[in-house]
């Protein structure tokens, strides 16, 4: 079956399965909106008075929290594309007529959802401890997009990793490498307090330029790095796409 507006059932049908297993692992589920906010608190409260930055420290973590919101949402969708591989779940969607890419758009469509839903509680719970944004509307909606293209992204990057890992195990230890990544660029410190060596590498990976972009909007600054933002993730949701579609043509087989 083919068509837009089948592809669309089909992959809403998807979503709304994912969703549901989603609820039911309601330990995950916690653990997903909640360890941000925890990791928030410990940034701001144990190590933010050691931290020198322009400003509060809280109005400088912000953004480095919402994208490891990102990295452990991520881990949540490559378990789930990986259970799936391993129960025989695709095998049996594959002799239904239904859009072949369904079940892959389902999954990316419920991680994006959950974790803009966390990034939602990271943003409540830093105004109530302080949280100053200056943003204009027009800045509100910039992040907004910023953030969920980013998400998109780095959702589709985690089912190309549970294709790609032989059990739902595996496919959360690869997704370390996305939760560590904020931590090496301008997330917590600035980049220029790093050794030259690694600074270079800060300063030149997906999560420093959508982060700094994400701070200039929510400080009402200029965002001049909301080009490299842009490109960064439309490069890696290319990317996922491209490999998960493959690796799930070459596991369906």
């Amino acid at each position: 079956m083919s068509g837009p507006a089948t592809a669309c059932a089909d992959t809403v049908v998807m979503f709304r399965r994912a969703v549901r297993h989603t609820l039911r692992s309601r330990d995950t589920l916690l653990i997903s909106l909640l360890l941000p906010v925890l990791i928030m608190l410990l940034f701001v409260y144990v190590f933010g008075g050691a931290i020198q930055v322009e400003g509060p420290y809280i109005d400088y973590v912000i953004p480095g929290i919402i994208l490891l919101c990102t990295g452990f949402g991520a881990s949540i969708t490559a378990t789930a594309v990986a259970t799936d591989l391993r129960t025989g779940a695709v095998d049996r969607f594959r002799t239904l007529p239904i859009y072949r890419q369904a079940l892959l758009a389902g999954h990316v469509g419920e991680g994006v959802a959950r974790n803009m839903i966390a990034v939602a509680l990271v943003l409540l719970v830093g105004v109530l401890l302080g949280f100053h944004p200056r943003a204009s509307l027009l800045a509100w909606l910039g992040a907004l997009a910023i953030i969920a293209l980013f998400v998109h992204a780095i959702t589709w990057i985690a089912v190309a990793l549970g294709l790609l890992a032989q059990n739902p195990e595996a496919a959360g230890g690869f997704t370390y490498a996305i939760m560590f990544i904020p931590y090496i660029s301008s997330a917590f410190v600035p980049t220029a307090s790093m050794p030259t060596w690694l600074r270079g590498f800060a300063d030149h990976q997906p999560a420093t330029p959508v982060i700094d972009t994400l701070r200039d909007l929510f400080t009402g600054a200029d965002a001049g790095s909301g080009a490299s933002a842009v490109l960064w993730s439309v490069g890696l949701a290319a990317v996922g796409y491209v490999c998960a579609a493959v690796l799930f043509a070459r596991r369906a087989r």
